[in-house]
């Protein structure tokens, strides 16, 4: 129990950060980091300061590119080396704490759109490809030439698959490429058709098809790694895919591929669980974690009506990034809901970490929503703002009066029936005889309240009034786990 929720005095007093990741060769840096291009969008734009955010892995390479970058366009440099949530998420909220005018993004990126209008360049970086031992395992594991297949990647090596797709077009009819969905320029006019976006890519589908009719082809990750814990960005790839059609996973560097078919039949079973968790709930826990991605506030709004309509209380938390001693603080809480961009709510989390699972919101909205469709059109709902007023998924709420609230629900978990949701019993007309008592009435009924009488401590009581005045005397010294006239155990 204590290396879950807690920590050893030792560790708080000896804690060191945490090593950067493996350094970039001072000749690869231009290379790696797209220098001239970050460049250009810099001068192009005419701002004096610019904010420079890296991921963790990549703080020790910060110094050299930020120092290259004021060599050559002559301009002010921040480094981001720290945020309050996901890496992956535009930080706008440091930009602008720094008066930066522009921001400039490397390593993974979700490419959701800043809740702030902000000039923002994504420089993913490019891992090397073996072009030839790819295309050698798309063809052996794509035999038919004719099925639809399209190229995946992760974001560092998106910039090899033209290149992998112009060796396998000469024999392979039916291929599509996807780009990652970079934001486009302001004002820019374009007449051809809007491709489809997804997943945080781009697909340019010829007209009358679909991305249903397709199986992928995943150029990512390491083929030597067995670790059930995915990666959030091929997560959500796996979750979203048509089920009927094949995933297979290479990795950049051997070519060795993995049919990702189990994995993702596990994430879509771990989703169905969570879907019964968050039904089985009385009391949510929305944790706010994001406050750079935009309509965060219109997504927690819509959260808290859907908890309610259900019957469910919902309380709203701004912890940062969460972890189990943060959670552990709120025990009288079923089922918390992380709002997040889709690869910082499909961040794996330890699986005996948390006391109380963790949730997204296409998860809740599927338990509480009793109008959501069939699973056939859900999985591949990853974001918030899917869930939302605008989008083509969106599903609104049944009224009160309607049939779905009273349908029969049993537990999978427990085999219980779950009741109707409380507020629905006002109107209900067979409920009409009961006439209300005025000194009987109740005002609210807080589970949170209710759990909180049945706990030995309720907190500290303030006894105002009943308590002498004493003067100040000098308290304990040294942290709450271990105090120094305490000893050691």
């Amino acid at each position: 129990m204590e290396s879950t929720f807690s920590s050893p005095a030792e560790a708080a007093l000896q804690r060191e950060a945490g090593a950067a990741g493996l350094l970039t060769p001072l000749e690869d840096l231009d290379r790696v980091y797209e220098l001239q291009r970050v460049v250009g969008f810099v001068r192009d734009l005419g701002c004096q300061r610019v904010a420079l955010q890296f991921p963790d892995q990549l703080l020790g390479d910060a110094g050299v590119v930020a120092a290259r970058l004021e060599e050559s366009s002559g301009l002010k440099m921040f480094i981001l080396g720290d945020t309050a949530y996901g890496s992956c998420c535009v930080d706008v909220l440091g930009a602008d704490q720094a008066g930066a005018q522009a921001l400039v993004h490397f390593g993974p990126a979700c490419l959701s759109p800043p809740a702030r209008p902000l000039p923002v360049a994504f420089v993913f970086g490019q891992r090397s490809v073996a072009l030839e031992l790819c295309a050698k395992a798309f063809e052996a594991q794509n035999p038919d030439p004719t099925a639809p297949v399209v190229l995946l990647s992760e974001p560092a090596c998106a910039h090899a698959l033209e290149a992998l797709a112009t060796l396998l077009r000469p024999r392979y009819l039916d291929l599509l490429v996807s780009s990652p969905a970079l934001p486009l320029p302001d004002g820019s006019l374009n007449s051809e058709p809007e491709p489809l976006e997804r997943f945080g890519r781009r697909f340019p589908l010829a007209p009358g098809r679909c991305l249903e009719e397709y199986g992928a082809f995943y150029v990512g990750g390491s083929g030597a790694s067995c670790d059930p814990d995915l990666d959030p960005d091929l997560s959500r790839l796996l979750l979203g895919w048509t089920p009927e059609r094949p995933f297979f996973s290479c990795c950049p560097d051997t070519g060795r591929t993995r049919d990702e078919g189990a994995r993702a039949g596990r994430l879509r079973a771990r989703r169905r669980y969570l879907v019964e968790r968050a039904r089985d709930a009385h009391v949510v826990g929305l944790l706010v974690g994001t406050l750079g991605v935009a309509q965060h506030q219109e997504a927690l709004a819509h959260l808290r009506n859907l908890t309610r309509a259900a019957g469910k209380r919902s309380y709203v938390l701004a912890l940062g990034r969460p972890t189990p001693p943060k959670l552990a603080n709120f025990p009288e809480v079923d089922v918390f809901v992380l709002l997040a961009c889709p690869l910082g709510a499909l961040a794996p989390q330890p699986s005996s970490g948390f006391f109380r699972p963790v949730l997204s919101p296409c998860e809740l909205e599927a338990a509480c929503n009793p109008a959501w469709p069939s699973p056939g059109l859900a999985p591949y709902l990853t974001h918030y703002a899917d869930l939302l007023p605008g989008s083509p998924f969106h599903v609104p709420l049944p009224p009160p009066e309607s049939e779905l609230w009273d349908t029969p629900d049993v537990s999978l978990i427990t085999g219980e029936l779950r009741p109707p949701p409380a507020w629905k019993s006002s109107n209900d007309p067979a409920c009409s005889t009961l006439t209300p008592r005025p000194q009987l009435e109740l005002v609210e009924s807080s589970p949170a309240a209710s759990f909180l009488c049945s706990r030995s401590w309720q907190g500290l009581q303030p006894q105002l009034g009943q308590t002498p005045v004493t003067g100040a005397v000098s308290g304990r010294r040294g942290i709450a786990i271990a105090y120094e006239d305490e000893g050691s155990s």
